[in-house]
């Protein structure tokens, strides 16, 4: 009986729902399936109708036909669009505008394959309507899976990681969710929880209500909406009431509500309230005479009833983008012919006539013109690409402010965020490096401007559980107090110190991880906090390649790696131990300078010193003597000469402190025990065969025998510093690998045993958290504020104090003193030599040349250079005293003869002067 009446009604209906142009013979038909009581239905039947009007203003645009528009409103009823589309069918429609929802998209989208009648949508953007499953469907605006980057892109740029999705439960609004998602995942970020809602418009407030209440206890304060008006308003409302529009929160909208802030204006008090501080995306349509014109327009044709967003102009391109596919057809001979279909000849008769629907001959080439489009509309430019995606997909950003909102920047498929716009960035080359992603600055749910921190601590009461080792040994980093569940440690320390730096508040308790009679598997402990049986791990735990796979680590707080330590023999002294103190070129510099120093002294005090003078085999045991006792300060001779005494007195300094230094260091030698081993680092330890122990539960093992390639029958398991020590000290093992910060403090105690080799591997200690966990990259900044501040070295110190053996190593591998601790002494020691020999050879030349010009007789001037150099050195090698006595002698000899000259000159004259008197007498 119900079927009955339903078949009696639905005739009813269809004609009730369906609005059919008056079609004259030869115009061209297309139709239109909307919900034209929503926004967008409104925007755009106005739109549609004034493209069409402005099509047929050119009676010559179609070759003399017309565009005939039919419009047929769906009401929200996936039913009546059906119903409509059938109806066009059997009216010879070449295309149909639509429908609104993606979900009669996929469904009438069967209908239009199979009849050959291309179906375009602005409104119907799900990212799940392929063209390979349905060609003839076109979106003829940017699908959800841009706007879904551009939100996934907003949520990695503010620096969020988790994200909750509020979204209707139909197939628009679920697919780009699930879209969101995998973008997200990309870079690596995601949905921490979905609330689904009733289809747009069933919700009610309770159904609203309920679902926010959850939202409300999830950990992510970050909540992107995905929905349609009716619904995405109650949400915004329902949050407002429950608190959740206050600061903290951040939403983000999908481009539905920047469709009711163009066409709802002014929106009201209560609404406007409700989404204050949200963000939004709009469809990007670019400035241009047209669209000026058009918005001009716009109030005439809606006689003020409704403003003007995106749709309205999709709508109207997408109405001219099939009147010049159809231009197109006709100008190329194509004729409008529609032929029964042969798979539907045996439905006919009843109500519906299915028989009467027949394929559009022309639908082929129709389509194939579609995609071909190129032209220019009021939103930019139109064309697709090969993947039937429309051409330069961009969105505005815009931020709900007050009554209105403004714009914080641009999404472009072509260089990401921007706060210019997509016109401009086209002309440069693409550039989404990091540092060019820019947006202005939001005002944020709260009125605050200061970014949220995007997350909280669930608000269910549960504190979060902190994984900590108990350990049997090395107590000193992780500890349970005595006969209580408390645990203490240098790592607890670190973690209650970084928690204090973090701006808000961090309950906790520390659960313990083993039985403590042995150490516990911290590859365990990791997986535990993979698995969420714990929220955190905190304790010495190493950051290797295979746990950061499955968890997240903070900044390291203390650096590490694995080490050798292997027990040592003592050297026994040798007979030449006392060469030791110095290197062999640093023996080799001291005794030159030793004998230059002697020589030099010798060339000062020759000519003025006896002490310095004697046969030839005499003054070389003197330079020789002088050199080397001057090493006990027991030389004997004197200095009398200026330059000489300045000479030895620089070199006493440096041989002071040579002496100083060679016993200091010959003590060392000979008190400290020099050790020796016969492993010299990892390679010796890999090529041997001796057994090598390791600590339990730490990753080393697993490290030697799948990174090295060691037999795990060579490993030994050990579990305390005592079992280090005896298992070295009895030869169980050759040698112990494990982290430096183990062997630091166990050498602090146990003196015998060395670090052999180099680190051989590189690591460090860090807290685990879950993946993705905003609190390990807060806890992160925390260690790094500890570091800075010095409290990390302060607690280092407090718990690793490993100085008791530490003076006696360093002893060891500074035992031999090298020439470039002293070269400086040497250089002064020599410079001086230098400038005492020239400023003393200058002396001598100028005595010679006074001594040469005064002592030789004027033929020997005239003499060979060689023979004046001889002389020279003779000078310099005679005594001073007889240089003065030859020079005295030949002075007192010049004065005599000058003297006997004169008075014969004066005799000669008296004799002149007598006979001059007889003659003239």
């Amino acid at each position: 009986m119900g079927s009955l009446v339903w078949l009696v009604h639905m005739p009813l209906l269809i004609i009730g729902a369906l609005s059919v142009a008056v079609a004259e013979p030869g115009d061209v038909n297309i139709g239109a399936i909307f919900t034209f009581s929503t926004i967008n239905g409104k925007v755009a039947k106005i739109a549609m109708e004034a493209a069409v009007q402005d099509v047929n203003s050119d009676p010559n645009f179609l070759g003399g036909k017309k565009l005939a528009l039919s419009m047929h409103d769906s009401n929200y009823s996936g039913f009546l669009s059906i119903m409509g589309a059938l109806q066009y069918m059997e009216l010879d429609t070449v295309a149909i505008i639509g429908p609104q929802s993606a979900v009669m998209a996929h469904v009438l989208s069967y209908l239009a394959n199979e009849l050959h009648v291309p179906m375009l949508s602005f409104t119907a953007l799900d990212p799940t309507l392929s063209p390979l499953q349905y060609p003839y469907f076109i979106q003829t605006a940017p699908n959800d899976l841009f706007q879904m980057t551009a939100i996934a892109e907003m949520v990695s740029y503010f620096g969020y990681r988790e994200v909750t999705a509020v979204f209707s439960d139909d197939e628009q609004s679920r697919n780009g969710i699930s879209v969101l998602g995998d973008i997200l995942a990309e870079r690596r970020c995601k949905i921490s929880y979905k609330a689904a809602l009733p289809p747009d418009p069933t919700a009610t407030r309770e159904d609203v209500k309920n679902a926010l209440i959850k939202v409300r206890l999830m950990e992510s304060r970050v909540i992107v909406l995905q929905t349609f008006k009716i619904t995405g308003l109650l949400v915004f409302d329902v949050a407002q009431y429950l608190g959740m529009m206050d600061s903290g929160y951040v939403w983000i909208a999908s481009t539905w509500l920047s469709s009711v802030l163009d066409s709802s204006s002014p929106i009201s008090h209560n609404t406007a309230k409700s989404i204050q501080g949200a963000i939004t995306l709009r469809h990007h349509t670019p400035d241009s005479e047209k669209k000026r014109a058009f918005l001009t327009r716009w109030n005439q044709l809606s006689n003020n009833s409704i403003g003007l967003n995106a749709y309205a102009l999709y709508a109207y391109d997408t109405v001219w983008i099939i009147a010049n596919a159809v231009k197109v057809f006709l100008e190329n001979g194509g004729n409008i012919s529609f032929s029964n279909d042969s798979s539907l000849s045996g439905l006919g008769g009843g109500t519906l006539n299915l028989a009467a629907l027949s394929v559009f001959d022309g639908g082929k080439q129709l389509l194939s013109n579609i995609l071909q489009t190129n032209m220019t509309g009021l939103t930019g430019p139109l064309g697709f690409n090969p993947d039937r995606s429309l051409i330069h997909p961009s969105y505005d950003i815009i931020n709900v402010i007050g009554s209105g909102f403004q714009q914080i920047g641009y999404w472009s498929n072509y260089s990401g965020l921007s706060v210019e716009s997509p016109e401009v960035l086209y002309t440069k080359p693409p550039n989404r490096s990091s540092s060019n992603q820019q947006l202005h600055s939001v005002v944020w749910p709260g009125g605050t401007k200061i970014k949220p921190r995007g997350w909280v601590f669930p608000n269910n009461g549960r504190q979060l559980r902190i994984g900590v080792p108990n350990r049997a040994s090395y107590k000193a980093f992780v500890s349970r107090v005595n006969g209580t569940n408390k645990v203490q440690g240098y790592c607890i320390d670190v973690f209650v110190a970084a928690v204090k730096l973090l701006p808000y508040g961090v309950p906790y308790k520390f659960i313990l991880f083993g039985d403590g009679h042995k150490n516990p598997s911290y590859a365990e402990l990791v997986n535990k906090v993979a698995f969420n049986v714990f929220d955190a791990a905190v304790g010495d735990i190493a950051i290797v390649t295979n746990r950061t796979k499955n968890v997240d680590f903070t900044q390291p707080y203390i650096e590490s790696g694995l080490v050798i330590v292997a027990p040592l023999r003592k050297l026994n002294s040798s007979a030449w131990a006392f060469l030791q103190p110095f290197t062999p070129l640093m023996w080799g510099v001291t005794a030159a300078f030793f004998l230059i120093v002697g020589a030099v002294v010798w060339i000062l005090e020759h000519r003025i010193n006896d002490e310095f003078r004697g046969p030839p085999r005499k003054q070389l045991m003197t330079i020789l003597w002088f050199s080397f006792s001057t090493m006990f300060f027991a030389h004997r001779e004197n200095t009398v000469s200026t330059l000489g005494r300045m000479i030895l007195i620089i070199w006493l300094f440096v041989v002071l402190i040579i002496n100083s230094s060679y016993t200091a260091s010959l003590t060392s030698i000979l008190t400290v025990q020099q050790l020796a081993s016969n492993i010299k680092g990892i390679d010796t330890l890999i090529a041997s065969n001796v057994p090598i122990g390791f600590q339990v539960g730490s990753f080393a093992e697993n490290y030697m025998s799948e990174e090295l390639g060691i037999s795990k029958s060579r490993l030994v398991a050990l579990g305390s510093p005592e079992e280090y020590a005896m298992a070295l000290e009895k030869g169980t093992v050759a040698a112990v690998v494990d982290e430096r910060p183990y062997i630091e403090l166990f050498l602090s105690t146990y003196c015998k045993f060395s670090v052999v080799g180099q680190e051989f591997t590189k690591s460090g200690w860090g807290f685990a958290f879950p993946r993705d966990s905003p609190l390990a990259i807060d806890m992160s900044t925390a260690i790094l504020a500890l570091s800075e501040n010095g409290e990390l070295q302060k607690i280092h110190d407090k718990w690793l104090n490993k100085d008791v053996c530490g003076s006696e190593r360093s002893q060891l591998d500074s035992s031999k003193l090298h020439l470039n601790s002293f070269w400086g002494l040497f250089v002064i020691s020599g410079v001086a030599c230098i400038l005492a020999l020239l400023v003393y050879f200058c002396m001598m030349l100028r005595k010679f040349s006074r001594y040469f010009t005064e002592v030789h007789d004027p033929s020997i001037h005239g003499s060979s250079r060689s023979a004046r150099v001889q002389t020279f050195f003779s000078f310099v090698n005679e005594k001073a005293e007889v240089s003065k006595s030859k020079l005295k002698r030949k002075r007192s000899e010049l004065s005599s003869d000058v003297s006997r000259r004169e008075l014969e000159s004066t005799n000669g004259s008296e004799r002149i002067e007598t006979g001059s008197d007889t003659w003239l007498h």
